[in-house]
């Protein structure tokens, strides 16, 4: 296993337990305990994890795990939930994505439909999230829209007043979110105020508003608000989904499509 492949999914297990020991991580993964005592003190230097006696702890409750480093958790159920999100978009329609692990999959899906392989543009895709652009901008028929602003290390999205300057004179057709948690009585959210304020603008500039969420998602809050759960048209999520949580969303007026 490559030392990238072995903090992967030492961060992940660390999110997931919130405590990790030195002997426990060494016989998952297969590897030496200096190996994994190596490992810990690389990313404690990084403030990836914080360093205890014997083992490691994550920062706090709120932790997010850096997006470069999220394996493909539930990726089957966030490949189906970004062909469905994909479905909903129209040709020649403006798009804005934000950043995250399912709304790249949405990317994606789109860059490979069929019906988009053409136009002048064939879509129009705003976004403040620098992977999304780098992916769709070797597609000649997309226009891609930068926002601008200052480049978030852990989800690789732009924030700030220059992000804001250039949603605010735009008008979407629809608005992808990607989001940490989703609940009815909370709304969606996000780990970070200037992330959330960005997205909560493009929100407002689209006539309809996606949440793209697998189950896990759901029910979840989060620090920072993006928008009510009422802002939001349609939710589409896997077919793990609790149908009393489906049933809560649909009751607060939101289509829900489980895939």
């Amino acid at each position: 296993m490559s030392r990238d492949a072995r903090w992967k999914a030492l961060l992940e297990l660390l999110v997931e337990r919130g405590r990790l020991d030195v002997e426990e991580a060494a016989t998952g993964l297969g590897v030496s305990a200096a190996t994994i005592r190596r490992d810990f003190d690389q990313l404690a230097e990084q403030q990836m994890l914080v360093r205890t006696r014997g083992g490691a702890v994550v920062h706090g409750v709120s932790y997010e795990l850096p997006l470069r480093y999220k394996t493909a958790r539930h990726a089957s159920q966030k490949q189906r939930i970004a062909k469905a999100v994909a479905d909903l978009v129209a040709p020649g329609e403006a798009v804005g994505l934000t950043g995250g692990t399912t709304t790249t999959e949405v990317a994606r899906a789109l860059a490979v439909r069929a019906d988009l392989a053409s136009g002048s543009p064939a879509l129009t895709v705003v976004t403040n999230a620098l992977n999304i652009a780098n992916e769709l901008a070797v597609r000649p028929q997309f226009k891609i829209v930068l926002t601008g602003g200052v480049a978030r290390p852990q989800s690789y999205e732009l924030i700030g007043p220059l992000a804001d300057g250039v949603l605010s004179q735009i008008t979407l057709d629809v608005a992808v979110l990607g989001v940490v948690g989703f609940d009815v009585a909370h709304g969606a959210a996000a780990h970070d105020e200037a992330e959330a304020a960005v997205n909560r603008l493009l929100c407002e500039r689209a006539e309809r508003v996606v949440v793209a969420a697998d189950s896990s998602k759901l029910g979840q809050r989060a620090f920072a608000r993006i928008c009510s759960a009422e802002s939001v048209d349609t939710l589409v999520t896997d077919a793990a989904a609790a149908p009393e949580t489906v049933r809560g969303f649909e009751e607060a007026g939101l289509r829900v499509l489980a895939v």
